[in-house]
């Protein structure tokens, strides 16, 4: 049962990150100490450098021969499940926008903050052994699941960014600027792209001569093999992978990392979660609200997070034949707050950044009742 003792235990983690937010905050809209391009440089470095070893030195440290597989399945039927629900909704209204509230979704009703809320929550209720799957679950939501929302983002900005304009028959220029997000936001560039080109591009053409303008898109495969380039060169695609990969070595031949690189590692990933949420608080403060998606798109990432996310799960759990206590920490652990990563990948890549910023923050100040709530509901079903 949950004392005030566990609740404390949860609050204790989660007040540092509203610290983190409110520096960001009021260094925009108080203090005047950031402009717009280098707060967007701090989400880059959060990005690129402490997001990838945040990832890389929790994974470090999971056993995957202790894995429960089929906890794992449970939470991989739910997502697919989620996936086709929403490319079944995407293809019925089949509008340009669609794709992109499509990628919204998904980050709002799969991804979850596991580390920071999730393992002390269930630690209280269930015990250390769910505060194991809880940590199992982050690192397959990593290794797969942030990893296809990068690629779901990279197809989106090729995609939209690779219109050719040909400009004569023998001339072929490439725009490659990346779509802008929802409000006019423009898109950032990942850090280690190329420079974007600009979205209309100005010709001066000879007198006497003017040549018609053509869009066309990309061959599939050239635009795949666009989007697994930028994936590679991406760190936070194979940092958990990297990570994974260690943990396999060390604990089948039983050996520990060498001091100098877990401290190494250590001193760039203590800023990971920190430094997200700072970033946050600087997006926040160049709002003009602090709701700056607005109520109605709040309610619904509220009602994908805290609602469709554990009713996926469940039926994804039912379906692998969980049940009992390990069934009740399936549903629960579904409905832990927004990931803080899903938004500063949608802050780097302009696609409804606000959105993601508003679930993160008013999602773990209601998160705590709600997920007592479903303990003490599940706690009477059998």
């Amino acid at each position: 049962m949950i004392g005030w003792r566990d609740v404390y235990k949860v609050v204790e983690a989660m007040v540092p990150l509203y610290f983190a937010l409110g520096l960001g905050y009021g260094s925009v809209r108080w203090w005047r100490i950031f402009t717009p391009e280098q707060c967007a440089a701090v989400n880059r470095l959060v990005t690129y450098f402490t997001l990838p070893f945040f990832t890389f030195e929790f994974a470090l440290h999971v056993n995957p021969f202790a894995m429960n597989y089929r906890f794992l399945a449970a939470d991989a039927i739910s997502k697919l499940l989620t996936v086709a629900v929403i490319a079944a909704c995407a293809k019925c209204r089949s509008k340009g926008s669609s794709h992109c509230w499509s990628i919204t979704t998904f980050s709002l009703s799969t991804l979850t903050n596991s580390l920071v809320v999730g393992v002390p929550l269930l630690n209280a209720m269930y015990g250390r052994w769910s505060e194991e799957l809880v940590v199992q679950l982050s690192v397959v939501q990593s290794i797969v699941w942030l990893t296809f929302l990068l690629f779901m983002l990279e197809l989106r900005k090729a995609w939209g960014g690779s219109t050719h304009l040909k400009m004569s028959p023998d001339v072929v220029v490439s725009a490659g600027s990346a779509p802008a997000g929802e409000g006019g936001r423009e898109a950032h560039a990942p850090a280690f792209n190329e420079a974007a080109a600009p979205a209309e591009l100005m010709v001066k053409v000879e007198e006497g001569r003017k040549e018609g303008v053509v869009a066309s898109r990309p061959s599939f495969r050239k635009l795949m093999k666009m989007v697994w380039f930028k994936l590679a060169l991406n760190p936070n695609s194979y940092a958990s992978i990297v990570g994974i990969t260690w943990a396999f070595i060390a604990n089948r031949w039983h050996f520990e990392m060498p001091n100098i690189m877990e401290g190494s590692i250590l001193i760039m990933s203590k800023a990971g979660t920190g430094m997200a949420m700072f970033s946050m608080g600087l997006f926040m403060a160049q709002q003009e609200k602090i709701i700056a998606c607005g109520p109605g798109l709040t309610m619904c990432g509220m009602v994908l997070r805290f609602i469709a996310g554990p009713a996926s799960m469940a039926i994804g759990s039912i379906a692998v034949g969980l049940h009992r206590d390990i069934l009740r920490v399936a549903i629960i652990q579904a409905a832990i707050p927004q990931s803080i990563t899903s938004f500063i990948f949608a802050r780097e890549y302009g696609l409804h950044a606000e959105v993601l910023s508003t679930a993160v923050i008013f999602g773990m100040l209601v998160a705590l009742p709600i997920l007592v709530a479903y303990y003490v509901v599940l706690g009477f079903l059998s």
